[in-house]
C-alpha cells in the first residue's frame, strides 16, 4: 500500500486526471510507435478502470471510436462505448461484434490479465488463454495494416504467443514501458502491420 501511495505514476495520474498509472504505459508506447491517431477505431480489451480507454479516446478524437470491454464495472469515459462481460464467453464477444457492426478495427489493445492465484503454471495458462482469445479477435476484425498491442507475462507460453504474432504481423516489437514496475514479468508485444489472410481458423478475414 505504501509503495502504491508514493508511486510517482500514481501521483501523476491523480494530478492529470487519469484513472490508473497504466495510462502512462500506453501513452509512452503510443508516442514512441505512433499507435493512435484521429479517426481511428480502437478496441480496448481488459479496460477497467479505464486508463487506456481515456488515452485512446483523447488521441482518436471525436471522429474516432473506442469500444472497451472488461468483466469488471467501469465508470463511463467520454467517447468510449463500454461492454461489461467476460471476454471468454460468447455472449460478450457477440455484443462487441454487434457494437462494431461492419466497422473494421485499426488497433486492438489488450491489457487483459487473469486473477493471480499464485500457482505459476496455472496463472501462465490463464494468461495464455486470454492472449489467444485476443489474437483470435484481432485475426477476424483487425484491418490489413492494422496494429495490436498485447500484454503478456514472461513464462512458458510467451514464446508461442510471440511466434503467433510474428506470423500475423509485418513487424513484431517488444516494449517494457517506464510505468511497468521492474519486478513485474509483464511485457508488451506490439504487432505492426497485420498481414492479409491470417485468420486463426484459416478462413479469410472479410477485411482482407
Amino acid at each position: 500500500m505504501q509503495e502504491h501511495v508514493t508511486d510517482a505514476f500514481v501521483q501523476r495520474a491523480k494530478r492529470e486526471g487519469y484513472r490508473s498509472r497504466s495510462a502512462y504505459k500506453l501513452l509512452e508506447i503510443a508516442r514512441r510507435d505512433r499507435l493512435l491517431a484521429p479517426g481511428m477505431t480502437v478496441v480496448d480489451l481488459g479496460a477497467a478502470p479505464g486508463g487506456w480507454s481515456q488515452v485512446a479516446a483523447e488521441l482518436v478524437g471525436p471522429q474516432g471510436r473506442v469500444i472497451a470491454v472488461d468483466v469488471l464495472e467501469m465508470s463511463p469515459v467520454t467517447g468510449v462505448t463500454f461492454i461489461q462481460g467476460d471476454f471468454r464467453e460468447a455472449d460478450t464477444l457477440n455484443r462487441l461484434e454487434s457494437a462494431l457492426g461492419a466497422q473494421a478495427v485499426d488497433l486492438v489493445l489488450s491489457d487483459m490479465a487473469p486473477n493471480i492465484s499464485g500457482i505459476r503454471m496455472a496463472d501462465q495458462a490463464r494468461a495464455a488463454e486470454l492472449a489467444e482469445l485476443a489474437l483470435q479477435f484481432a485475426a477476424k476484425w483487425l484491418k490489413p495494416g492494422g496494429n495490436m498491442l498485447l500484454k503478456m507475462f514472461q513464462g512458458t507460453a510467451f514464446g508461442e504467443v510471440r511466434e503467433q504474432m510474428r506470423r500475423n504481423f509485418r513487424q513484431l516489437l517488444t516494449r517494457k514501458p517506464e510505468a511497468s514496475r521492474d519486478r513485474s514479468s509483464e511485457i508488451y508485444l506490439l504487432g505492426r502491420g497485420r498481414l492479409r489472410n491470417t485468420r486463426a481458423d484459416g478462413a479469410e478475414s472479410p477485411y482482407n
